[in-house]
């Protein structure tokens, strides 16, 4: 007798193929069957007049230390999502330095002297989804070196002997962040010598690439050209065209996905549906002036002439890579998210410069909490839909943690993506917007059993209803709960219930070669 079957839903194998109306039979945490009389089954849920998919598999999130959060955290499962990929733009809380490991004492944002011990730690602490995991380029750089430009002899072989510990440990592969410090630092053959690492392992290489804006050629042309050197997977993250001088510029990417894949690199890319990104305000500002870490970082934005030098930097026409994200702003596009001083927080550049210019008053907005957070409104509409509409380009919400204040796409990204997108635009249809987040990224990652609905299969199993699915959230209120996922499995077992979260922690680390 099976576990559970579901019956009469319209069924999506994950692949793209059109849908079937079938009965799916479950046991052991598996897919036993797909078809029509498969006999009797423990439970049954009838999915009539509903999309019976894969459960999504998001490609680049940021929900590392979601699972040290006290109480369990469905946000994700709300939208359909069974497995994350998390670890991205070159930032995991493992590997670390041992000051660094001791002083981080918030409950997810806590780091781990090794990446291993993170792996651990997160499954005893019991994630509420799957989660797979990148090692982070910046965090073993720093563990190394700190946020130093250069590399002392023997470096690089210790970041390696790092890669290989996380590689061992589970890692399906490594990401950088490379308009961050300290992964700006490096060049491509210390990407290319990590890369090597992660090929001996299977692993897959996802990238935050040097820029997103005017550099945004030359950063494609780079990342794919490490990928070819170590014969891996590459996974070019969030694309976009950023910045107003960049707008329209979305077949560029399109076309160096392409050429990359003629040239013979595996390399598929992802997007969130939004025209806003989010990061660290800190990112507006030229590498060269977070050498040395924070307290380098604040007597150079109050020395004038090193201020103004900095200025000139960010704006320097001449250069597209290395500069920061000053110049694909304006002070209206820029709204901070988190500060310090709540008559900053929540309001825009343009409304706090206080007879300031512009620069100065991000300097000293930055001097003040160099850990604020911003929302900046960026991209074009027209860029969204087609990079969206392109089968080389799958999801992934690049969310960061579900408490405080946040962009929508932590609550929103799969909902807006079939609701909006799909259903009412018609950017793609239902088989392909489900294969996008489905296998495309799951095969992109090495998880052969899951993001797909056959025998066999992990029973990742999302039901949903295809005319309800959607997310009302804001800017200002992100954290609406999505529409239309009535029942979501984790490896057979219900996590979603009509609606509503079941309060079960099932998710699981999967780990490279021990799923």
């Amino acid at each position: 007798m099976h576990d559970l079957i579901i019956l009469q839903g319209q069924v999506h194998d994950g692949f793209g193929s059109p849908p079937v109306i079938a009965d799916v039979a479950i046991a052991d945490g598996r897919i036993v069957a797909v078809g029509s009389d498969l006999g009797p089954g423990r439970a049954t849920i009838d999915a009539t007049g509903l999309v019976v998919a894969p459960g999504f598999v998001d490609a680049h999130s940021h929900s590392d230390g979601v699972p040290f959060l006290a109480d369990a955290q469905p946000f994700k499962l709300f939208q359909g999502v069974t497995t994350e990929i998390i670890g991205n733009c070159g930032f995991s809380l493992g590997p670390s330095n041992p000051k660094d490991a001791a002083e981080s004492t918030e409950p997810d944002e806590q780091r781990f002297l090794s990446f291993g011990d993170y792996l651990d730690a997160a499954a005893a602490a019991g994630p509420t989804n799957h989660l797979a995991g990148l090692v982070g380029h910046n965090s073993v750089r720093e563990t190394v070196v700190g946020v130093e430009r250069e590399l002392p002899e023997g470096a690089l072989d210790r970041m390696c002997e790092l890669l290989e510990e996380a590689f061992e440990a589970g890692a399906v592969g490594f990401s950088s962040g490379l308009e961050y410090v300290p992964g700006a630092y490096s060049d491509s053959a210390e990407l290319t010598a990590i890369a090597r690492v992660a090929r001996r392992y299977g692993g897959t290489y996802a990238t935050h690439s040097r820029s997103e804006s005017e550099g945004l050629a030359e950063a494609m042309d780079e990342a794919i050209d490490v990928a070819r050197s170590a014969g891996i997977r590459l996974q070019y993250s969030h694309c976009k065209a950023s910045g107003r001088a960049m707008h329209g510029s979305s077949q560029l990417i399109l076309d160096k996905l392409a050429a990359g894949r003629r040239s013979g690199v595996d390399v598929l890319g992802d997007q969130y549906p939004y025209r806003a990104f989010a990061t660290g305000l800190v990112a507006m500002l030229p590498p060269e002036a977070l050498e040395g870490g924070v307290e380098a970082m604040r007597a150079r934005l109050a020395d004038p002439t090193i201020r103004a030098s900095l200025q000139a930097i960010a704006e320097n026409p001449d250069n597209g890579t290395g500069v920061g994200l000053w110049r694909e702003v304006h002070p209206e596009d820029v709204q901070i998210l988190t500060h310090s001083n709540p008559e900053i927080a929540g309001r825009r550049l343009s409304e706090v410069l206080a007879g300031r210019k512009p620069w100065d008053a991000l300097c000293e907005v930055l001097m003040e909490d160099p850990n604020a957070g911003t929302v900046c409104h960026s991209m074009n509409e027209d860029d969204v839909l087609t990079i969206m509409a392109d089968p080389l380009v799958s999801l992934g919400s690049d969310n960061g943690s579900p408490v405080g204040p946040s962009h929508p796409r932590a609550f929103g990204t799969f909902p807006t993506f079939l609701g909006n997108y799909v259903r009412d635009r018609g950017v793609v249809t239902l088989p392909e917007a489900i294969r996008k987040v489905s296998s495309a990224t799951a095969g992109q990652f090495g998880l052969t059993d899951r993001g797909w609905l056959g025998r066999g299969a992990a029973a990742d199993v999302v039901v949903f209803d295809p005319e309800t699915i959607g997310h009302a959230g804001t800017y200002e209120e992100p954290d609406v709960r999505p529409t239309g996922m009535v029942h979501v499995l984790l490896d057979g077992e219900p996590v979603i219930v009509d609606g509503e979260f079941t309060g079960a922690r099932r998710g699981q680390i999967l780990r490279s070669g021990r799923r």
